[in-house]
């Protein structure tokens, strides 16, 4: 019989992909997630800003970034700004990134690169869904499982799907809401 457990973890991550894609996406309020993929070019090689500094949330408009190495710092500074994030950046002895009031404009634009992310996310699930629907129909033609079973495996995985695709949903809901403001 089909087991679903890599299927199940292979879900799994193609939905924690998408959270990650989501944190990365400004809302006008400062939060350290929105640098989660911003990588430096330190010590001769591309390192993950967390890894390179503290970042704190000053006050609801403005990340303080830290450094380890105070020599880091334009080279974090250049990382920020050439990530397109949108945030402004000061440096002094560390950095604060500031986030901009959001217009209605780049609100709307925010949320088309958020359906974007969905629509990723829902291809990902979407290969997924065919490979495991090759196995349990290759399952079926070496009559490992009859019929009956192949069709109760089959509409298994359709109802995980269908549960896995609500869930991209919900998740796009909420940060369209938080990215409007609402």
């Amino acid at each position: 019989m089909y087991n679903f457990k890599t299927f199940d973890t292979r879900i799994e991550e193609a939905i924690e992909w998408f959270r990650a894609e989501m944190r990365s996406i400004q809302t006008g309020r400062a939060t350290p997630a929105v640098l989660d993929n911003v990588y430096v070019d330190a010590y001769g090689s591309k390192m993950q800003l967390a890894h390179l500094a503290t970042i704190v949330i000053e006050d609801p408009k403005t990340l303080l970034v830290t450094p380890f190495d105070k020599s880091q710092v334009k080279d974090i500074e250049q990382a920020i700004n050439e990530a397109n994030l949108g945030l402004s950046v000061s440096s002094g002895s560390g950095l604060r990134v500031h986030f901009p009031s959001l217009t209605t404009e780049r609100r709307t634009q925010y949320v088309k690169i958020v359906k974007d992310k969905l629509e990723e996310a829902r291809v990902r699930v979407r290969g997924i869904r065919e490979e495991a629907k090759k196995e349990i129909e290759q399952l079926g033609k070496e009559g490992v499982c009859g019929k009956d079973d192949e069709k109760r495996l089959l509409d298994t995985m359709q109802e995980k799907i269908d549960a896995t695709n609500s869930r991209l949903e919900e998740l796009f809901k909420e940060k369209e809401s938080e990215v409007m403001g609402q």
